[in-house]
């Protein structure tokens, strides 16, 4: 078994984010919103803070009592899409439960929602996405950023998506049709599913079920891109948790061919493609700032 190695990956994007963000003449800022103390959240929040700054943009701090009201809230976020130079509004989930998860996520201004979760950006990927230019789904164009990164021919192989998700499911599907790829999904309610993932030379999975699948499940050879985290309780009196995959990576690793782990597969990538989405943005406006010079010195 091959291990891909995601965060050496993500190294490699990340480095070449820094180095178009330095043509760049202003600084693109970016922004997490944190709504709420829970912890888990705040040290997502803390990462991807550090690691958006170690490619040169600016990290705006926007943390909201788990009290705040949606109109309040909402509010707040429409201050940010104003923000100087904002390349980039995600908002970390889930929220409490008290918020209309829609309203807020729609209250992005849609060319800053590099986290594509707003109902205009999502629409617009699904409709008219270009890769080169438009914003997508960080996790799911990290999927495709792993299988890219073993320099195969897909063309012939049956390729499987576990789960119909927002975040994996779905947009890797559109991904992997734009290339004409016509992967198979597959749900909990999919008649010959077992046999469906036995015959897969690709499985990318974002289930979220811990260690479903196991060697038995797939054939020689098979890659896995493993989308899926969930928490595993090891042991007792110390109760401790850990980040587990959809992939048992002991009972597959004589079987599968590569295989990303979790941690240190699709997550680090998917923080990239995040930033990336964060450069794209900035590009444009600088594009767009350049262009306004134009007709402005054309029209004196």
């Amino acid at each position: 078994m091959n291990i891909i190695d995601g965060k050496k990956l993500a190294s490699s994007i990340l480095e070449n984010i820094r180095e178009e963000i330095s043509k760049l003449d202003f600084v693109p800022v970016f922004c997490d919103v944190l709504v709420g103390n829970d912890p888990s959240s705040a040290q997502y929040v803390r990462m991807k803070a550090k690691t958006a700054e170690s490619v040169g943009t600016k990290f705006h701090n926007a943390n909201f009592p788990a009290s705040i009201t949606n109109e309040e809230l909402i509010k707040e976020i429409k201050n940010l899409n104003k923000i100087k130079n904002m390349c980039g509004i995600i908002v970390q989930l889930p929220l409490p439960e008290h918020l209309n998860r829609r309203a807020v996520l729609d209250s992005i201004d849609s060319h800053l929602d590099v986290d594509c979760l707003g109902t205009f950006a999502s629409e617009k990927f699904y409709n008219n996405y270009s890769n080169q230019t438009d914003l997508g789904y960080p996790t799911a164009l990290a999927c495709m950023a792993l299988l890219d990164s073993l320099n195969l021919d897909f063309t012939a192989k049956n390729i499987i998506v576990l789960g119909k998700g927002e975040l994996v499911g779905r947009p890797v599907k559109a991904l992997l049709d734009l290339r004409g790829l016509s992967p198979i999904v597959v749900s909990s309610k999919t008649e010959n599913k077992e046999k469906l993932i036995k015959e897969a030379d690709v499985i990318i999975s974002g289930m979220g079920k811990g260690k479903y699948i196991t060697g038995d499940m797939i054939k020689n050879g098979a890659i896995l891109i493993d989308a899926g985290t969930s928490e595993e309780v090891n042991g007792s009196p110390n109760v401790r948790t850990s980040i587990v995959g959809d992939v048992d990576l002991e009972s597959v690793k004589n079987i599968a061919g590569y295989v990303s782990p979790v941690p240190g597969g699709v997550g680090p990538v998917t923080v990239a493609m995040l930033l990336k989405n964060v450069l794209k943005v900035a590009q444009s406006l600088a594009k767009a700032r350049a262009g306004s010079k134009i007709y402005e010195s054309n029209n004196i």
